[in-house]
């Protein structure tokens, strides 16, 4: 192998990617429509926040206050904080009342994963959240009535059905982990 054919192998090497960064790509332009410089903040959303408010909250936009030339600068509006963007959280309509009291906690957890005061201000949607349906396990199939050893002679249907039964629901628990 000359050293022409090392490098390109070299190149594609380095070249090689996660499959994740090719989705990440895709959704990044469907992301930074909404507002988002990454979609790292909707997809690490458990994370920053934590499960427990995951469970009822999502990030639905971001809104990054206008740029303005220096000479048309003026002061802003009491009250109103023009040093970040405004944080729009989706949230289920009942817990409300529970976001916008710990309002401050998610403020100061985003700020903290972004490393900077990237988000200044959060408003509330009330508005259902949509999450991943649960992965239903794949059923295992029932153990061969036959499988039972001879040595265990059970006469009784009903156990001998509770037994291929119970042999089933653990074979599957055994094999999904």
């Amino acid at each position: 192998m000359d050293d022409k054919q090392r490098r390109a192998l070299a190149r594609g090497a380095a070249a090689a990617r996660p499959i994740g960064a090719y989705a990440a790509a895709a959704l990044d332009a469907s992301a930074r429509a909404r507002g988002f410089a990454t979609t790292s903040l909707l997809s690490e959303w458990g994370t920053i926040v934590g499960a427990d408010l995951a469970q009822f909250t999502m990030p639905d936009r971001v809104v990054w206050p206008r740029r303005r030339e220096e000479s048309e600068v003026p002061a802003p509006p009491k009250g109103r904080r023009d040093e970040g963007a405004t944080l729009v959280l989706r949230v289920e309509g009942p817990r409300a009342i529970e976001v916008q009291h710990r309002s401050g906690q998610i403020l100061e957890r985003v700020n903290a994963y972004f490393g900077y005061r990237a988000i200044a201000e959060m408003r509330i949607l009330q508005a259902p959240v949509l999450h991943k349906a649960p992965r239903r396990p794949v059923s295992e199939p029932p153990i061969d009535p036959e499988a039972l050893p001879a040595s265990a002679s059970i006469e009784d249907g009903g156990l001998r059905a509770a037994l291929l039964r119970l042999g089933t629901n653990t074979r599957a628990k055994l094999t999904s982990g």
